[in-house]
């Protein structure tokens, strides 16, 4: 379809005053002006001359602050899955939700004279009442947040296409995609601006939408979407952005399950790997690339073709269902502890232990690692998810417990073998006494780790960093590490750490080891008994 002469000099202006009146296109015309009389927006058909309206199979609606586009489509897939409330409360905890930790109080000497201390008193009084009170505020939004996510009626789906990816005053969302769940499938409506004249228009509809599903679910949408549609909002001065009562942002834990297996997880990723979109009903064989979605709409605003923006429509009503798609995946995945063996890859699993920890589900996290080891882990990631094991027993008071899989680490692969051995002279000398066994450990660790810094000597730098590094696990969090990128994924911390850093982290460990065998020899001496060179039975220094 070639544009007309016309379209391209009425195009001409991005700047241009809004042009004409906005609607909500729904599976039938009655539909479609129902829908948009309920939200106070006048529709009509587009023209023809308004060939992208046609192109789209838009409608045209007005507001007070002028014209836009809209699309509506109705989609069987993905279906409604009700939420799993053991996934919302995971999802929805926020870290500021942990315990505080205990203040260590000052002694007399420390308080000063008493005009000091009566004002230091009155300080932290006044300090106490604003943390009390900011506390309770923040307990009100998270039973209110709480009690409209319980509500899927509540619940909008949200993704943007902007004219760039730097965010900021200068980048504007020129489509704004919603869906809501609706008869069983996904609702997915489209807010389409002509040109930059028609912003005030489709934020005015956002807007509306919001105030009706205050809950967002989004991909990205806590660091990238929404504060840029704040920010759009800021710049209008006449339309306030509206307040939500909850913002899910799936990437944090689609990061957490998928990163280690999939190394990328931008949404069309997991679609590919994890959600199965032929299964679903689409695919992405002839899909816009995400970089270019910025020049097509600068080229149509300087009066190019609009078929190119026929692909971005499409590419934004599949991320949303995608969104919708990965959201029923997690309510599974985080609901159901019963799996079967071989459903589920072991790699994620430990991926679902960790980000289950962290959101204080210490008992279910370490039923996942369990899994995780049954299902089957590669050579470099078992050493850290037997290490996580072990700390779980650790904390639950399981000492014993967690002793035992110190001894397997001990007697399995090397690279187990020096935080092993750290771990059980902690719990001979501080839990058993036994200060020689200690010592054995002690010295067995350090020998371990001696061995495996003069063999990285003899190896590349990277070599060492990506291979013994990894396979120490001397690096903290290196599973999960990494610097975060654009598109929401991050770089591989086993490969990315260097060799330095992880040099240092050795140096600190032996310096750390060193101490302990001296200090254990000499309770030894001072008890009057001879400390043995000998290691522990049957391992080799």
């Amino acid at each position: 379809m070639i544009a007309t002469p016309a379209d391209k000099f009425s195009r001409l202006s991005a700047l241009k005053p809004a042009r004409g009146a906005g609607a909500f296109p729904a599976r039938n015309a009655e539909a479609r002006d129902a829908a948009g009389a309920a939200h106070g927006a006048e529709m009509r058909e587009p023209c023809e001359e308004d060939t992208l309206a046609r192109l789209l199979g838009a409608r045209v609606g007005r507001n007070r602050f002028g014209e836009h586009l809209a699309v509506r489509n109705w989609y069987s897939s993905p279906e409604f899955v009700a939420p799993s409330p053991v996934a919302l409360d995971i999802l929805s905890r926020r870290r500021d939700e942990r315990p505080a930790r205990r203040v260590r109080e000052e002694t007399p000497s420390q308080r000063g004279n008493n005009q000091t201390q009566s004002r230091r008193i009155r300080d932290e009084a006044r300090s106490r009442r604003a943390r009390n009170e900011a506390q309770q505020r923040a307990r009100d939004e998270t039973r209110r947040a709480r009690e409209a996510l319980s509500d899927p009626a509540k619940w909008l789906f949200l993704d943007t296409e902007t004219t760039g990816l730097a965010g900021g005053t200068g980048t504007y969302a020129f489509l704004i995609g919603l869906a809501w769940w609706d008869a069983g499938g996904l609702q997915v409506e489209q807010l389409f601006m002509r040109d930059f004249g028609e912003e005030h228009a489709i934020l005015h509809e956002l807007a509306a939408r919001v105030a009706e599903r205050p809950v967002l679910i989004t991909y990205n949408g806590k660091t990238f979407d929404w504060p840029l549609l704040e920010s759009r909002f800021t710049m209008t001065r006449s339309i306030a952005a509206p307040k939500l009562l909850a913002h899910l942002d799936l990437l944090h834990p689609a990061r957490a399950v998928w990163k280690l297996r999939l190394g990328s997880v931008r949404l069309s990723d997991l679609e590919r790997h994890v959600l199965e979109p032929v299964a679903l009903g689409w695919s992405r064989d002839e899909d816009t690339t995400s970089a270019l979605i910025p020049q097509f709409y600068f080229d149509y605003l300087r009066g190019g073709p609009p078929e190119p923006l026929l692909g971005i429509a499409k590419h934004n009503q599949m991320d949303l269902r995608g969104l919708a798609a990965l959201y029923c995946k997690l309510n599974g995945l985080l609901g159901d502890e019963t799996r079967a063996h071989g459903s589920v890859d072991g790699r994620d699993l430990f991926g679902l232990s960790r980000y289950l920890q962290r959101r204080g589900h210490g008992q279910r996290a370490e039923a996942a690692c369990t899994q995780a080891l049954d299902f089957g882990l590669p050579f470099e990631v078992r050493p850290q998810a037997r290490r996580d094991l072990a700390q779980h027993a650790k904390r639950r008071g399981e000492h014993e417990r967690a002793a035992e899989i110190w001894q397997e680490m001990v007697s399995g692969e090397p690279g187990e073998i020096v935080h092993a051995c750290e771990q059980l002279a902690m719990h001979y000398e501080r839990r058993l006494k036994d200060c020689a066994r200690a010592l054995e450990f002690a010295r067995l660790a350090l020998a371990e780790l001696q061995k495996a810094q003069r063999l990285a000597t003899r190896m590349p730098a990277g070599h060492f960093a990506g291979a013994f590094a990894g396979a120490m696990t001397l690096q903290r969090g290196s599973l999960h590490g990494g610097r975060k990128q654009r598109d929401g994924s991050q770089r591989d911390g086993l490969q990315g750490d260097s060799y330095q850093g992880s040099g240092q982290r050795a140096s600190r460990l032996e310096k750390d080891l060193r101490k302990r065998v001296a200090r254990l020899e000499r309770r030894l001496l001072a008890e009057g008994r001879t400390p043995t060179l000998g290691l522990v039975p049957g391992l080799a220094p």
